[in-house]
């Protein structure tokens, strides 16, 4: 199949990233979400990570005026019925992306691919409500979108190699190395960073060291990027802790538990960067 045309439903950090490397890629984007005030919190994210572009001299204006205006916005799902793959960006919830996958069977045409962004959850189980189950697969887009050039590509039991395939090469042209897993849990990137970011949490928890310590260990010692408190704050509190309590449920390795520290702060509302606070604060 050759995909033209993109729906992207969900205008959170994840599916403004999508729609935005998407367009960047060439695609038409048609992208949905339940309010209004949805959709234009999601618009303007896109918008400021051009304009950014646009001040580090990576972009021109033109580059940004073309990009925009392969993007749709709209709160209407009979607008999406035209589009040849339906990427699913919402909420971390097992009910709300069953709910969308029940539209999504409603509203796609029989020859489209439907692609859930979970990083967690279990595909096939989402997959089981389509109608065309086999048209179902896992894209994985890690956060920030923008700036993680990878795309895990996960096969549920129900995947079609047609599918497999079709996905792969959409993944791919849109710049993004693929990564192939199983529907297994945490799939191969949080399999590996929840341990990872839970451990941080327990260090300083325990008063092993401070967090600007453990960061400063992780970015000199290590060789990445962002230290593991400023990655929870990028991802989000609430999210990591629901990746980690799922996780935990389904593998019962302790590796994977959330420390207490890491409810407590989620319950408080100290939920990082979207909030002005989480390990450390923010204007």
């Amino acid at each position: 199949m050759r995909i033209r045309k993109v729906a992207v439903i969900g205008c959170g950090l994840v599916g403004s990233g999508v729609s935005l490397v998407t367009a960047q890629a060439g695609y038409e984007v048609v992208f949905l979400d339940r309010t209004q005030r949805c959709l234009d919190g999601g618009l303007a994210r896109i918008r400021s990570s051009l304009q950014s572009r646009v001040e580090k001299g990576r972009m021109d204006n033109g580059q940004v005026k073309d990009v925009l205006s392969r993007i749709t916005g709209t709160t209407e799902w009979e607008d999406l019925a035209a589009c040849d793959i339906f990427i699913e960006c919402v909420d971390e919830d097992l009910a709300v992306k069953k709910a969308v996958f029940e539209n999504i069977d409603f509203y796609a045409p029989v020859h489209a691919l439907v692609a859930t962004s979970t990083s967690s959850l279990c595909v096939s189980e989402l997959a089981a409500v389509l109608s065309r189950p086999d048209r179902t697969i896992g894209l994985h887009f890690a956060c920030p979108v923008p700036a993680m050039m990878f795309v895990e590509l996960v096969e549920a039991h129900c995947s079609s190699k047609e599918s497999m395939s079709a996905a792969r090469e959409f993944a791919e042209s849109v710049t993004r190395t693929v990564i192939l897993s199983k529907d297994s849990p945490g799939f191969v990137v949080n399999r590996l960073l929840v341990p990872y970011l839970m451990e941080a949490i327990r260090a300083l928890e325990t008063g092993v060291a401070s967090k600007e310590d453990i960061d400063e260990g992780a970015r000199k010692g290590l060789g990445y990027p962002l230290g593991p408190f400023e990655v929870l704050d990028l991802v989000g509190l609430d999210i990591a802790y629901l990746m980690s309590q799922r996780l935990f449920e389904e593998t019962r390795h302790a590796r994977y538990a959330p420390p207490r520290l890491l409810k407590e702060m989620v319950v408080s509302g100290f939920l990082g960067r979207k909030t002005g606070r989480g390990f450390y604060k923010y204007r």
